[in-house]
């Protein structure tokens, strides 16, 4: 009773915290960037926040337990996205500081010119977002009940996150989130040294736990696993690698847009990669479990289990605050989410409003996202394959990215359109009609009807007269910032 007090306690103080010393913001622009101006320290706890969440936190050492070395993919594509994110994030950025976004369905409304077009990848990136929002939320409970070993904890936990993630949202915005991304990162770091601790005492050193896995299943430290195999490491490694290296998850746009200049992005991209070497614990304590628990211990539990089962009796009152670190590693990136849904919706479905009411719908559709993914979260699923399958939706968007950077855009607004909702449809078909894929990820092979959707459209639209989009007159970015919205654009 103790722990789930000091638990739910620790949550309501991180809640507390993304609220405390801000005034209300009433201004959507301010509310999603601020002033653009975040200088390079909270640049970077705001995007390294990717780095560290509940699936570092629970769902690699689930995938290491089940698929051995395989849950690597997970510092492969974090580390070489950044390669691509030092191109692509200023790019981003400098058409957001000149033509006013604030999302990213401004950038596909603007540089395709076409309404429609933003209004559609809109609905897609606020739906894809959805199974990665009950992610957060369904982590958050498990890492209570797993640390109190009371399911009314978990539930009361994820309700309590839930309704605090909204509102300190609502209330403080992106400013709201970087101070608890702070914190957040540096509880994350400090839970990770001390389960790493437990590991070193427990096992005599991290490679007496590699020698034992040798010795005894040797082949978790091959990619010879079944469902964990060469195919799944390269396919989601890439295809998270796409998705990442053009941005494509549509709450990670207000970071960048939000940056003090371009350079505070590329350098933020020249030493995150060094981060994600973080991981490589939860793997750890994945593999170690092979030798600790059941074969049939549940993923997402593992981590925590370990934890109680490692630590010894003077360190297992630190569980507490590793289970608040990963509440916290629950709450931030879940409240990057519903301000990522928000908007979209907001801003880019609904359109233009007078700005109070705007915000008060704003609200609402935070509220509405937030207890959408509560109730799913209630029910429980499998962390990674949440993950996956955000990531096999939104990296749809990246061939659309790709050309809309460009100083000229080349590419017409149905082709675009017509690709990305087949490779979306591609996606939710074999994820909800379970089409056996093997080892495949769905998000890769959606990237094939995609792209041949986009060549044949785009032939027939210029077979049809079809010109370059930029050729058609486009307001000056004086009129995009006198108009507040890129969707006050015809």
């Amino acid at each position: 009773m103790t722990l789930s007090i000091m638990i739910v306690a620790g949550i309501v103080l991180i809640g507390a915290l993304g609220v405390a010393s801000r005034r209300r913001q009433k201004s959507m622009s301010t509310w999603t960037v601020g002033e653009r101006s975040n200088p390079k320290w909270t640049s970077w706890f705001l995007q390294a926040g990717e780095s560290l969440t509940t699936f570092s936190f629970l769902g690699l050492a689930g995938i290491a337990f089940g698929g051995g070395v395989s849950a690597t993919f997970a510092v492969a594509y974090l580390t070489i996205s950044w390669l691509g994110l030092y191109f692509v994030a200023p790019r981003i950025r400098e058409f957001g500081q000149r033509r006013g976004y604030l999302t990213m369905g401004d950038f596909f409304e603007d540089r395709f010119r076409s309404r429609w077009l933003g209004r559609v990848v809109s609905v897609i990136g606020a739906l894809a977002l959805i199974p990665y929002l009950q992610l957060q939320i369904t982590g958050l409970g498990l890492i209570v009940e797993l640390a109190t070993g009371s399911e009314g904890a978990r539930g009361l936990s994820m309700v309590v996150a839930s309704i605090l993630v909204a509102l300190f949202v609502a209330w403080s915005g992106l400013r709201g989130i970087a101070r608890v991304a702070i914190l957040k990162d540096v509880m994350m770091v400090v839970a990770m040294v001390v389960i790493a601790a437990g590991l070193i005492i427990s096992f005599g050193g991290i490679p007496e736990i590699f020698a034992q896995i040798a010795r005894e299943a040797p082949v978790l430290l091959t990619m010879q696993v079944d469902g964990y195999d060469p195919v799944f490491f390269i396919t989601a490694t890439l295809v998270t690698v796409i998705g990442s290296s053009f941005n494509t998850l549509p709450h990670l746009w207000p970071p960048v847009l939000a940056a003090k200049s371009g350079e505070v992005l590329r350098s933020n991209a020249k030493w995150l990669p060094i981060y994600q070497l973080v991981l490589f614990l939860p793997i750890t304590v994945g593999l170690a479990a092979v030798l600790v628990l059941p074969a049939d211990t549940t993923g997402n539990t593992v981590l925590l289990t370990m934890s109680g089962a490692i630590l010894p009796d003077w360190l297992v009152g630190i569980v507490g605050i590793v289970a608040i670190a990963g509440a916290s590693a629950a709450m931030v990136p879940a409240s990057a989410i519903v301000m990522g849904i928000s908007t979209l919706i907001t801003r880019n479905v609904i359109g233009s409003m007078p700005a109070g009411r705007q915000m008060t719908v704003n609200y609402a559709v935070i509220v509405a996202a937030t207890g959408l993914a509560l109730a799913f979260g209630l029910v429980r699923s499998d962390i990674g394959a949440l993950l996956l399958l955000t990531y096999g939706c939104t990296t749809q968007f990246a061939p659309a990215i790709a050309i809309a950077l460009a100083d000229r855009v080349r590419v017409g607004a149905w082709p675009i359109g017509l690709s990305i909702v087949t490779g979306s449809l591609t996606v939710a078909v074999i994820t909800f009609a379970e089409i056996p894929i093997g080892s495949w990820d769905s998000g890769l092979i959606a990237l094939a009807p995609n792209l041949a959707v986009l060549v044949v459209a785009e032939a027939v639209r210029r077979a049809r007269g079809g010109r370059d989009v930029e050729q058609v007159a486009m307001p000056s970015p004086d009129r995009v910032a006198a108009a507040g919205s890129v969707s006050a654009l015809s």
